[in-house]
């Protein structure tokens, strides 16, 4: 495994497994076999309500808690200081952890300034060792990051080699933050990065697949990614990607690729944060 290094001196694996839309009846099994395989960072949300096996899981691996890199995010339906700080200690006896590795605001809407200082807050009493946001695109994140006094560690945004995010580069690195991919092999909206002949082709050369290469293209970056998986062989396959390295002529060549760079979905669409605030806010 590689790791970046957050702006606080926190490491963190550079690949990670998601369960977003991992139900909450098959989070526990899916999360068991990640782990087996070798994952360590493990990426959930209270939105996605499957914390708990998440918990479960990793209790009954064995595995020493400093082994493990866990990752959370606030909900809509929780922001605010006093809402945010309540949903923080139930995500930590859900996940059966005294603490959380990086704890995410999921959504730019609702009170994330209170979120934020309840995060805060967690953050110094030790119950939170890095916090970030998640879905902040570019104007939203340099002003919620311009006023807060703990500059967000990590941005978690779509992000793959069709969705590049280059135009938000140069303001997370103002503020020293890092990204985090989500959607890294495609989804909303977005097809055809493991079926891709263009990244076939590159893998050729290594012994890899399109996925594979698709996914170290991001990690060399220093880009977190956190692909979803609910077979094993496809998660040990993810993972294997740390015995190659893409040659410059390989990552320009790709970085070629890019088609909507902010994402397929708008976060900024009133019609969108309509929906969300009117239905879990």
């Amino acid at each position: 495994m590689e790791y970046i290094r957050l702006s606080n001196g926190v490491e963190m694996p550079v690949l990670g497994y998601g369960v977003f839309l991992v139900s909450p009846e098959e989070c526990e099994r899916c999360v068991s076999d990640a782990l087996s395989v070798g994952y360590r960072l493990i990426d959930t949300a209270q939105a996605y309500a499957n914390e708990e096996g998440v918990g479960n899981a990793w209790r009954k691996s064995g595995l020493k808690r400093e082994e493990l890199f866990l990752v959370t995010k606030v909900w809509i339906a929780n922001a605010g200081e006093e809402k945010a700080a309540k949903s923080i200690d139930e995500s930590l006896r859900k996940l059966q952890t005294d603490y959380i590795d990086l704890l995410l605001i999921h959504q730019a809407y609702g009170d994330v300034f209170g979120s934020w200082r309840a995060m805060e807050k967690a953050y110094r009493d030790g119950k939170v060792r890095a916090i970030g946001v998640s879905n902040f695109q570019s104007g939203r994140f340099f002003d919620f990051a311009h006023y807060v006094d703990v500059k967000p560690m990590v941005n978690q945004l779509q992000c793959n080699t069709l969705i590049q995010q280059t135009a938000i580069e140069p303001i997370l690195a103002e503020f020293g933050t890092r990204m985090m991919a989500w959607g890294p092999l495609g989804g909303q909206g977005v097809e055809g990065i493991v079926k891709s002949e263009e990244l076939a082709a590159i893998g050729a050369k290594y012994g890899k697949s399109a996925a594979q290469v698709a996914l170290r293209w991001l990690t060399q970056r220093g880009v977190v990614a956190i692909p979803k998986s609910t077979h094993k062989e496809r998660m040990q396959q993810n993972l294997d990607l740390f015995d190659f390295t893409l040659s410059d002529d390989d990552m320009a060549r790709i970085a070629t690729m890019n088609q909507h760079d902010t994402g397929t979905v708008n976060f900024g669409d009133p019609q969108f944060v309509k929906y969300l605030i009117e239905n879990y806010g």
